[in-house]
């Protein structure tokens, strides 16, 4: 999430295999990865993998970092058990992953690092259930701060408004800028602009 800005339900629904044309979804020669569907929980039927984005906006291509192409090659070596469809990211038992229950995961993660209260292991409930830490430095991180901590790192790097939202696949700029994009200080240009003799 943290190398391409996807919403944790794209990233539960990685997978390799081809789009409607034959095209690869996720192409390590390339170094794209195609999003086009989502995790979601349908009633009575459970945790299925929703074969379009959130929006058409959603859909998208994106180049991957090679860290990230790195991991993914990783990862799909690492798998103990192959989820549906040769998913990426599948549960520990080689399901459809969650987005919730990877949430929750997360936050037992990082809620203990670093946290001198909880020994980085989180609190016990009488010796067995863990409870929210929220004294670790990263307890105010949750699975959407890396999607926007993308976008803030895309901003830095001076990308357009416009690039931002095609990469986290919003429909309209002004919605990345209103909430994905931090307001800046005010340059020195501005001063200069400004600046009476």
């Amino acid at each position: 999430m943290l190398g391409t800005g996807t919403r944790i339900g794209e990233t539960c629904a990685v997978r390799p295999g081809t789009n409607a044309d034959g095209l690869p979804l996720l192409d390590r020669d390339a170094g794209t990865f195609e999003v086009n569907a989502t995790v979601v929980r349908v009633k009575q039927r459970g945790l299925l993998i929703q074969e379009r984005s959130k929006s058409a906006a959603g859909w998208r291509v994106l180049a991957l970092p090679p860290y990230v192409l790195s991991m993914l090659d990783r990862r799909q070596g690492e798998l103990r058990r192959q989820a549906p469809g040769g998913i990426v990211f599948g549960s520990p038992l080689g399901q459809v992953r969650d987005p919730s229950n990877t949430s929750a995961d997360l936050r037992h993660i990082l809620d203990g690092i670093g946290c001198a209260e909880c020994g980085e292991r989180g609190h016990l409930i009488h010796g067995r259930a863990r409870i929210r830490c929220q004294a670790g430095p990263y307890s105010c991180v949750t699975s959407h701060v890396f999607r926007k901590t993308g976008a803030t790192r895309l901003d830095a790097a001076g990308l357009s408004a416009r690039q931002i939202a095609d990469q986290l696949g919003h429909e309209k700029p002004s919605m990345t800028q209103d909430v994905y994009m931090g307001r800046k200080v005010v340059s020195a240009r501005a001063a200069e602009v400004l600046h009476r003799e």
